[in-house]
């Protein structure tokens, strides 16, 4: 039931590596070492850079990757709220690293940024602006640091949340924004990723998913969302496939730290405990996120999004996106992929960044 658990909280599309395996990552270590010797970069102009600074007056882990320093710098923001993709890079990202130089950073209370003593030390600080906030100092840094006139945004789930909120505070800073999973309006996607859940549920007569679900209706309704009723409401959703399309579980996601050569055990342990830490701080904002007050975007926009995502369901986001004004957009559908796109279909979000995201730094560049 932990895992499953675990695996609702995934809010905003992330629950964590499941501490309960983490214990058994010894045995994993020649994989971690075949995995770091793979993803080793060797080329003479490469990148392979991890460190902690300060961001926003909190150490952040940042890990910097790429073939050539000249590429163009993705900076990634993780969903969660705290739910580091970094641990997970080395399943997807590789290809993407030879045509541009990739960013992450584990956010505050987020893997390897997180430490026991942020109740005390930080908890104050976990708040969306704050993050926003935080998103727009790494980007500052990774300009100077790499000698970049702008990077491209791009953030997943509860990323999006903060890279919105960044590209529309300094829109200066980047290229384009790409949002994966995006989060428009969080009680309308909860309300669709509910319906779907129920349907599925009546149309499959799954005894155990109607009384859940009819436990909670009608949802979200005008009650608040509690951490007890979105924990349950995204239960059914991602056992349905809004998670990862025609799967019931996302194992590849949630054990892919095991075998991260960047993490150890404590890192593991680390993304469930920083999960519980921001989850019940930052849902109550959370709920009341409604980006469709946003009628016009200041730099280039693009959304990928898996059709078959009940996680933050796509149509909040593509109507947003068919009536917002901005310099450019375009809409690139996954028909394979529910949530987790860069994973589920990773050669075409090689493909789509080449074709759609590429050419936007290199006319700014001319």
């Amino acid at each position: 039931m932990k895992k499953a658990w675990l695996a609702a909280l995934f809010i905003l599309a992330t629950a964590t590596a499941r501490a309960d395996d983490a214990q058994d990552a010894k045995y994993y270590q020649r994989a971690r070492t075949a995995v770091a010797d793979l993803t080793k970069i060797v080329a003479p102009n490469g990148i392979q850079d991890s460190y902690k600074r300060k961001i926003g007056g909190v150490e952040q882990y940042i890990s910097v990757r790429g073939q050539d320093k000249a590429n163009p710098i993705i900076l990634f923001i993780h969903g969660g709220p705290a739910s580091p993709m970094t641990p997970t890079t080395w399943e997807f990202q590789r290809p993407i690293e030879e045509y541009f130089t990739v960013a992450h950073y584990d956010q505050r209370g987020a893997g390897k940024s997180y430490r026991p003593t942020d109740g005390e030390t930080i908890g104050s600080t976990v708040n969306v602006a704050q993050y926003v906030d935080d998103a727009i100092e790494v980007a500052e840094h990774l300009r100077a640091k790499y000698g970049k006139e702008k990077v491209v945004l791009m953030g997943h789930s509860w990323g999006t949340i903060v890279g919105m909120g960044a590209a529309l505070k300094r829109p200066d800073l980047f290229y384009a924004y790409v949002g994966i999973g995006q989060v428009i309006s969080v009680r309308e996607n909860e309300r669709i990723s509910y319906e779907y859940a129920l349907a599925e549920a009546k149309r499959l007569g799954n005894q155990e998913a109607l009384k859940d679900l009819q436990s909670i209706a009608p949802y979200p309704g005008d009650q608040p969302i509690t951490r007890e009723r979105i924990v349950l409401a995204r239960k059914w959703p991602q056992y349905y496939g809004g998670m990862s399309a025609w799967r019931s579980e996302s194992n590849y996601f949630f054990l892919g730290p095991l075998l991260s050569p960047e993490y150890t055990i404590d890192d593991v342990k680390a993304i469930d405990a920083g999960s519980l830490f921001t989850l019940g701080r930052l849902l109550p904002e959370f709920v009341t996120v409604d980006y469709s007050r946003v009628k016009a975007f200041p730099i280039p926009v693009l959304m990928f999004m898996g059709r078959h995502d009940y996680t933050t369901p796509n149509a909040p986001t593509e109507a947003w996106l068919n009536a917002v004004k901005a310099p450019y957009k375009q809409a690139v559908w996954f028909e394979r992929s529910a949530h987790m796109v860069p994973w589920e279909e990773p050669g075409k979000t090689l493909v789509s960044l080449l074709q759609y995201v590429k050419p936007l730094t290199e006319k700014a560049a001319r």
